[in-house]
């Protein structure tokens, strides 16, 4: 038992991980932040309810406790920008989504906290997540990884306009074959109801990037959802009756992702 993630571990060859889905802040941490900040607005909300019947399917589910104002699990250790020339947030956000600040003034981390907190929360969610995926190739000869995430529809601060309802990130198509990426474009295209994109503003983040070997039996995808599309964007709240459709084709991408041999 960790107090850093929870472990599912399935018997498909599909693993699915939520990094931004953690709400825990400890109280020395908590304490520093912004009245706003503590609220945690940047998290994936409700992933882990969107994606329950993972489990049905035979998935693996890696799900952190703690925020990404913690440490982003999302970002590389030595926090180089993923996205260069955008505006982004860091390994230890010190600003929100908003562009306003994480920490009241001068509680920002310290390049030694960062540390701490990188060797704290972030090594043991990525240990655990390289691990479980050397166990199920292991299983069955390949595992495509599949990085769920959220974010609110219109966030000036990262991207123009409001972001597509679906956005399939394969870096490029460099993360996985180009046979999965059609069948996922293919169920995206055969439904009408939201808009998507493929490899847009979301390509795709480090654990997109850094975990994929197609090559070697090891797929990943990242699928970045507009929470318009199953909550309340301002009270949090989930929206039963906006996130079933938007959970049933969830549930046709990870099972297209399951019929690739």
């Amino acid at each position: 038992m960790s107090d850093i993630y929870t472990l599912h571990r399935g018997t498909a060859p599909l693993l699915v991980s939520l990094p931004h889905d953690g709400t825990a802040l400890p109280d020395d941490i908590a304490a520093r932040l912004v009245p706003e900040a503590r609220r945690v607005p940047d998290t994936d909300w409700h992933v882990s309810r969107l994606y329950a019947f993972a489990r049905e399917l035979g998935a693996s589910v890696l799900v952190p406790n703690h925020s990404r104002y913690v440490v982003d699990l999302n970002r590389p250790p030595d926090d180089v920008s993923l996205y260069p020339g955008q505006n982004t947030t860091g390994l230890c956000p010190i600003v929100r989504f908003s562009g306003e600040p994480v920490y009241l003034r001068g509680q920002e981390p310290s390049p030694g906290e960062i540390a701490q907190r990188v060797e704290r929360y972030w090594r043991p969610y990525h240990a655990a997540l390289a691990a479980e995926i050397a166990r199920i190739r292991v299983a069955h000869g390949r595992v495509v990884l599949w990085e769920g995430h959220s974010i609110r529809a219109v966030v000036p601060f990262l991207f123009d306009g409001q972001l597509s309802d679906f956005n399939l990130g394969t870096a490029g198509g460099a993360s996985c074959s180009p046979d999965l990426q059609r069948r996922l474009e293919a169920v995206l295209a055969s439904q009408k109801k939201y808009t998507f994109v493929v490899n847009g503003r979301f390509k795709g983040g480090y654990i997109t990037r850094y975990y994929a070997d197609p090559g070697n039996g090891v797929q990943a995808v990242q699928l970045e959802l507009a929470q318009l599309n199953y909550m309340d964007e301002d009270s949090f709240e989930y929206r039963g009756e906006l996130a079933a459709p938007t959970q049933a084709l969830i549930r046709k991408l990870l099972e297209a992702t399951l019929a690739i041999s």
